[in-house]
C-alpha cells in the first residue's frame, strides 16, 4: 500500500507547547507552558459578546470581517501607528493570528522561496513554511540580549528571499525590536525587494518604557508589509480565535481569497464584541501593562531565587530561563519533563524555538496566569 500522507507533514511535529499542557494536566503541574490566561477576560468584552448573541448576530459575517470591527481596527491603527487604512480594502479579520500568518504565507509565497526568520521563533512558523512550500533561513539572535548581527542578517538575504518574518514584541524571548533595528530590516527589504510579514499580537503588552513600532510605518515599508495582530492576548480571549491582517489593497486581495477558502469567516457575535472592546480600550491598555508588569516581577523573582538565569522580557508575557547553574545533566526536554513530574511546574523546552541545537539549556515560562497560580508555582520552584 502506498503512503497516502503528504510529505509536507514530515518536516514538523505536533505543537511542543500543547504537548507540555497535556503533561501538566496529567501530572497536576502548574501550567506555565501555554500562553493563555487562567483568569477571567474583562467584563466589558464578555458583556458585549452576550449582547451580540442575544441580539441574534449569529449568522455569517462578511467573509473578511464585520464592518464595525474593521472600522474599529482601522481607527485604532490610526491612533496608535498613524496609518490611515481603508477598512474596506486594507483590513481583514481572521480566525486568530495563527490563521492570519498561514494566509500571509499561502497568499505570497511560491514553492522554493526563502523566508527569513529570527530564532528563537514562535513554533508555528516552521509548519507554515512547510505548508506553503517555502524554505526557512534562520538568523540567530544573540544569547545575551536577543539582538541580531547586521552582517548575518544581510547575508541571509538573496534574490530568492520572498519575505522576512518579524515578531515584535517577541515570543518566546520578550524582545521588543527597536526603531533602529527595524530600520535596518526595512532597508534590506527595500534593497532586495522583499516582503515583511510582522506578527504584532503582543503590541500592547510592553514594559519599562519600551516602545512598539510597526515596521509598516517606516518610510517605504507600507507597500511591502503585511501586519498581523489580534484580540487573543490583549483581551484574554484566546479561545475566541480573532485576529486580523493589515495590508495594502494589492496584497489584501490575495489574502482575502486564501482566508475565504480556509475558514470563510470568524465568529460573528465575537466580532461584534471585539469591535466594542477595541472602541473602549484606550484606557484599558495601561491597566493591561501594569497587570502584566506585576506578574512579570513575581515570576522573575521566583525563577532567579530558584537558580535560573533569566532574560528580563521587554514585552509579551514569557521568560526564557537558563538552567545551566542548576546542575541538571540532561537537555532542555528532559529538564522540562523533570520540572513537570517532580517539581509540579510546566515550562516549554527551549530547543522547540530553535532550528538546530540552540536552546538546549533554556526553558520558557509564561506569566499569563493569575497571581495565585504564579505564587504557587513560585512556592514549588523554591522547594526544588
Amino acid at each position: 500500500m502506498r503512503d497516502h500522507v503528504a510529505s509536507r507533514t514530515s518536516v514538523f511535529n505536533e505543537s511542543v507547547i500543547r504537548e507540555m499542557t497535556r503533561l501538566a494536566m496529567l501530572h497536576g503541574a502548574m501550567n506555565l507552558a501555554q500562553g493563555y490566561p487562567d483568569f477571567p477576560a474583562p467584563e466589558f468584552i464578555k458583556e458585549a459578546a452576550i449582547e451580540a448573541i442575544n441580539g441574534d448576530i449569529n449568522q455569517y459575517a462578511i467573509t473578511w470581517g464585520s464592518l464595525r470591527l474593521r472600522q474599529a481596527i482601522a481607527a485604532k491603527t490610526k491612533r496608535f501607528a498613524g496609518l490611515d487604512l481603508d477598512p474596506d480594502r486594507e483590513v481583514t479579520v481572521t480566525c486568530g493570528a495563527t490563521e492570519a500568518m498561514m494566509c500571509a504565507m499561502l497568499a505570497t509565497v511560491e514553492a522554493g522561496d526563502e523566508i527569513i526568520v529570527f530564532e528563537p521563533f514562535y513554533e508555528n512558523y516552521v509548519p507554515d513554511a512547510a505548508m506553503s512550500g517555502a524554505k526557512l533561513v534562520f538568523v540567530t539572535l544573540s544569547s545575551e540580549d536577543f539582538s541580531f548581527d547586521p552582517a548575518q542578517l544581510r547575508a541571509a538575504f538573496s534574490p530568492r528571499t520572498r519575505a522576512i518574518i518579524v515578531n515584535t514584541p517577541n515570543n518566546p524571548s520578550g524582545k521588543v525590536f527597536t526603531r533602529a533595528e527595524l530600520q535596518q530590516i526595512a532597508e534590506l527589504c527595500q534593497e532586495f525587494d522583499t516582503l515583511c510579514i510582522t506578527d504584532e499580537i503582543y503590541e500592547h503588552i510592553l514594559y519599562d518604557h519600551h516602545e512598539h513600532v510597526s515596521i509598516a510605518t517606516l518610510p517605504g515599508m507600507y507597500e511591502r508589509t503585511i501586519t498581523i495582530s489580534g484580540l487573543s492576548k490583549t483581551f484574554s480571549v484566546t479561545g475566541w480565535r480573532l485576529g486580523y491582517l493589515l495590508a495594502p489593497p494589492h496584497l489584501t486581495n490575495a489574502l482575502r481569497k486564501v482566508h475565504d477558502f480556509l475558514t470563510v469567516g470568524a465568529p460573528a457575535p465575537l466580532q461584534e464584541a471585539a469591535a466594542v472592546a477595541i472602541e473602549r480600550a484606550d484606557s484599558y491598555y495601561p491597566e493591561l501593562r501594569d497587570m502584566y508588569g506585576h506578574k512579570r516581577g513575581i515570576l522573575l523573582n521566583a525563577l532567579r531565587e530558584a537558580g535560573f538565569r533569566c532574560h528580563q522580557p521587554q514585552g509579551a508575557y514569557y521568560i526564557m530561563a537558563d538552567f545551566s547553574d542548576l546542575g541538571f545533566e540532561g537537555d532542555d526536554t528532559a529538564f522540562a519533563h523533570h520540572l513537570i513530574e517532580k517539581v509540579g511546574v510546566a515550562p516549554v523546552p527551549g530547543s522547540s524555538f530553535y532550528s538546530g541545537h540552540g536552546g538546549d539549556k533554556l526553558v520558557r515560562f509564561t506569566f499569563s496566569k493569575s497571581e495565585s497560580t504564579l505564587l504557587e508555582a513560585a512556592r514549588r520552584l523554591a522547594a526544588m
